[in-house]
């Protein structure tokens, strides 16, 4: 069952979307307030239905929360605020959907449900498998066509972040600073380049293409396409 969590601080409207996505199948959670969110996103979530403005901080900072912690939940953006700056902003913080209010709630239904087919290998554990590949991240293990394949820290770092952001162009720079650790140890320019390239080797033994580069941008992972 999919994990969805609502933080929305108008009480009618998170009752309201919480009734009827528990209607449709999912597992929901919800908080008014950015503090109460954030506890409830130590959870793991399939996606996160996120308000803008929270009585006690700003949805877009809640997202930047979120996604350092764990950047595989989906996230659709409620708001009033439909300027386009706005919007940018949210699609920057990797948002995948930003929906202004008022909506029909069947919309924003079939948004998420599109959204999670979409992406289907959205995990709320640490396996990623997509009956080729497959990778238990917290094991640091990994087979392709039942064969294991072995990987450096690096490269899991590389491989969490772009499974997590499925047909998501990452750029250079967001994989850059998302490989930045705690403890400053960093992946320069080359040492991303090289990393990349040593993940396409492995994985295109099995005649699929896993990682397109968008040239001008950054690189998506595209789960294994035939080439």
């Amino acid at each position: 069952m999919k994990k969805i969590l609502v933080v929305e601080d108008d009480l009618i409207l998170n009752k309201t979307l919480c009734y009827n996505l528990r209607n449709s199948g999912y597992q929901v959670h919800s908080a008014n307030t950015a503090g109460a969110a954030v506890k409830e996103a130590a959870a793991h979530f399939d996606l996160v239905v996120l308000d803008v403005n929270l009585p006690d901080g700003s949805g877009f900072d809640l997202c930047r929360r979120i996604k350092a912690a764990n950047p595989a939940p989906a996230v659709i953006f409620l708001t009033a605020r439909d300027m386009e700056e706005d919007m940018l902003s949210g699609f920057e913080l990797g948002a995948d959907d930003y929906v202004t209010k008022p909506f029909p709630i069947s919309v924003l239904q079939k948004k998420i449900e599109i959204l999670l087919q979409k992406n289907p290998h959205r995990t709320t554990d640490e396996i990623y498998d997509d009956g080729v590949l497959y990778i238990n991240f917290s094991e640091t293990s990994a087979t392709l066509s039942g064969i294991p394949i072995t990987f450096t820290a690096t490269e899991y770092r590389i491989l969490r972040l772009m499974t997590a952001n499925s047909g998501i162009v990452l750029t250079r720079q967001v994989l850059l600073e998302k490989l930045w650790d705690v403890n400053e140890n960093f992946v320069d320019e080359h040492a991303l380049t090289s990393a990349i390239s040593r993940i396409r080797s492995k994985l295109e033994k099995s005649g699929g293409q896993y990682i397109k580069t968008v040239y001008g941008m950054g690189y998506m992972w595209i789960g294994g396409l035939k080439k």
